[in-house]
């Protein structure tokens, strides 16, 4: 059952939490707010009240995040200021932002469903209207009737299929600005306005179908919209399900306890078992082990770690029982840091203002001003007021924006087909516009310039055969390379032990026989290199190496990227021999080796910042933040579920060809959109002034205003077609 609070009496100090210099945060749920212009307005108006020293509105999840002077909090100013400016708020809960998210998803669909229904009773009474029944063309009583029968079903279906719109028109409007629904909202109601006033007069022309079929199309539209916002926020919460859900926790009398996350603090000391994530930030005060921390660093070797050594929330203990100590709480670890990297990008993106919302916001005024002259002005003439509305009526109709609507999300659902036909999914429409404007790519090495997985090089199949046995016994990257080599079906070690941060030891046919480090089978080391040692007790020791090695087309692909003007380069976690190896083998002369999360993103903020538009392409944890912050991200299909969800397109396959096909189509799609909204200018241009005088009547201005869209939607067409 939803809260409500009375803005004016409630006390709202217990929600506020301490954040960074002496300040205080306030975290609140705005669910009426829809487009950048809320986001605007909404972050202005707050941060102008007196004790509010910033605020940030995420739209993809609609919480508001404020801070205050610490002396000066007064949330519930806060929270009545947005109540006079018609966004109702109240503290943040998810539960409830879901709860909210999925009334808005009802709400569509069953607009939807309605308009459908609304389409197809209403074209029952209408095609007699246009075509005549069984050949027959109808009697004016006749076609009074289908006309009543007509509005009946479609003019109620109308209203209620419309409320999405006439809401979010309302709203735009009390902010000061119009936004697309405006016109629509306008457009759709004038225009049962005039169909039930030639209904009563028993004139000839009605348009309760256009009206509801207009708003059946929208809808689709709008439905789409919501669902990629509501993948859009599963993001970060994708990235914190990669934390343990409870931590053991050992007490002060040697127990041990399971405890959730949120009651762990620093100092407390956790037990971390072989085969569980990492919980929290943490120092190792007993154990050793072998940590698989590829999700956040990329690098595909284990790190070992030991007493004193600091380990990051998200890792995977490979082999040793670890006793650690708390070094922060789970909001304050490393993966949480990340989610917040990849809200702080959702939020960024919200900030892209459509271009066809920026030709609305010319659009409304001028065409409803001229709708009102012509009113006016045909009245005043003595052309009557039933005349003087048609015209006014076939003005809107005629210049609804249909083909303005249409101009950008039909180029865009063409351009998704045709990267879908080629293996790559986008998510969003807006990201085909800001890949088109990109100049810099940065690519993740490990599992986007790389196959991602370690691969024996030179291998020798006699010694891969008798360190086999040993492989399969372990759960080390390495070794499971090797087992892997070998086949499925072999003999297996006995009495087998794991070291751990070393290697494993056991029994192969009765002799003893080690696989692991240089130093624990007893050879000289190599630190550059990744590599297993095995060998016989007293016996020869044989080295194995591995290596990452490049997609088959990664060389073919940067070279292609280079030749459309773009620069290139690459960021790693990995080490640098490395990094710089597989950099030099497909031909980037720039790359980072050692990069953290929180480096990555650094280093895409810092490239936006000199004017650049990055394309980020990654696959693993420690990619999530860069993924959000860059200008337009991507993420090969085998990428981590919140690198996908982080990412605006998702390609698929074994090569990277799918990143220059996107470039490629994203560029094309852009010169058709424009192209669609310098016809749209062009026919509006034309046909306003045709309705003022009366050339145009509301029939004529449905054809014309359809013809419009069909113009639009055939050239979008064209996008990418020579590919």
């Amino acid at each position: 059952m939803a809260l409500t609070w009375d803005t004016e009496r409630a006390d709202l100090s217990a929600f506020l939490r301490p954040r960074a210099e002496g300040r205080t945060g306030l975290d609140l749920l705005v669910p009426d707010a829809k487009c950048a212009g809320c986001l605007s307005k909404i972050e202005r108006e707050v941060a102008g009240l007196p004790g509010v020293a910033s605020a940030r509105l995420n739209l993809t999840l609609k919480r508001l995040s404020v801070e205050f002077d610490g002396r000066r909090a007064d949330p519930s100013t806060v929270v009545q200021h947005l109540g006079r400016l018609g966004y109702p708020a109240t503290p943040y809960d998810p539960g409830e932002a879901r709860d909210a998210q999925d009334r808005e998803g009802r709400e569509l669909i069953l607009a939807m469903a309605v308009a459908g229904f609304g389409v197809m009773n209403t074209m029952m009474f209408s095609v007699p209207i246009w075509a005549g029944l069984f050949g027959q063309e109808l009697g004016p009583a006749s076609r009074t009737l289908m006309m009543w029968f007509s509005g009946l079903v479609g003019a109620p279906c109308a209203i209620y299929a419309g409320l999405p719109f006439f809401r979010s028109a309302w709203r735009s409007l009390r902010a000061g600005r119009a936004n697309m629904d405006v016109p629509i909202s306008i457009g759709v109601l004038l225009t049962l306005a005039v169909s039930l006033s030639e209904t009563i007069l028993q004139g000839r022309d009605v348009y309760f179908d256009a009206a509801v079929s207009l708003l059946f199309l929208l809808l689709i539209g709008r439905w789409l919209e919501h669902r990629l916002r509501a993948r859009a926020s599963s993001a970060a919460a994708d990235l914190l399900a990669l934390q343990a859900p409870t931590a053991t926790l050992i007490s002060s009398d040697g127990a041990l306890v399971a405890r959730p996350l949120s009651d762990v603090h620093p100092g407390d000391r956790l037990l971390v078992r072989p085969g569980e994530r990492i919980p929290v930030d943490g120092r190792v005060v007993e154990g050793a082990s072998d940590l698989d921390t590829s999700l956040l660093t990329g690098e595909t070797t284990p790190a070992s770690v030991a007493v004193g050594a600091e380990c990051r929330a998200g890792a995977l203990n490979l082999s040793g029982v670890l006793t650690l100590v708390a070094s922060a709480r789970s909001e304050d670890s490393a993966v949480a840091a990340i989610a917040r990297l990849v809200e702080a990008g959702a939020q960024s993106r919200s900030r892209y203002v459509r271009l066809a919302d920026k030709a609305a916001s010319i659009y409304v005024p001028v065409v409803h001003s001229l709708a009102l002259l012509t009113f006016v002005g045909g009245w005043l003439v003595g052309l009557g007021p039933r005349e003087a509305l048609i015209r006014a009526a076939a003005l809107l109709i005629v210049t609804c924006p249909c083909a303005l609507g249409l101009a950008v999300p039909a180029v865009q659902i063409t351009a998704s087909a045709r990267l879908f036909r080629r293996g790559v999914l986008v998510k969003s429409g807006a990201a085909l516009e800001r890949l088109a404007e990109v100049d810099h790519v940065v690519f993740d090495k490990t599992g986007v310039l790389t196959r991602g997985r370690p691969v024996l090089l030179d291998p020798a199949p006699a010694v891969i055969a008798m360190a086999a046995p040993l492989a399969r016994a372990s759960r080390h990257p390495l070794a499971r390379a090797v087992a892997e080599a070998a086949g499925p079906h072999g003999p297996l070690a006995t009495e087998v032990r794991e070291v751990a941060g070393q290697g494993v030891e056991g029994l192969i046919d009765g002799r003893h026989a080690r696989l692991g480090r240089a130093e624990f089978v007893g050879a000289a080391t190599n630190d550059d290199a990744t590599e297993l040692w095995f060998g016989f007790d007293g016996d020869t020791r044989f080295r194995l190496r591995f290596a990452d090695a490049p997609r088959f087309d990664a060389t073919e692909t940067v070279a292609a990227l280079h030749a459309r003007g773009l620069t290139i380069e690459a960021l790693s976690g990995d080490r640098s021999g490395a990094v710089g190896a597989t950099a030099r083998a497909v031909g980037i002369i720039d790359w980072q080796a050692g990069c953290t999360p929180e480096g990555k993103a650094a280093t895409i903020s810092g490239l936006i910042a000199q004017g650049h538009k990055v394309l980020m392409v990654g696959d693993g944890l420690n990619d999530t933040g860069a993924l959000a912050v860059a200008h337009a991200s991507m993420a090969p299909g085998a990428a981590l579920a919140a690198s996908q969800n982080a990412a605006d397109l998702v390609f698929s396959g074994e090569g990277l060809s799918p990143v220059v096909d996107a470039v490629d189509i994203a560029r094309d799609a852009r010169a058709r959109a424009l192209e669609n909204f310098a016809f749209a200018a062009a026919y509006n241009l034309l046909a306003a002034p045709a309705a003022m005088l009366g050339l145009v009547n509301p029939f004529v201005a449905a054809i014309a205003m359809s013809a419009s869209s069909l113009v639009v939607t055939l050239n979008a067409l064209r996008t990418g077609w020579r590919r």
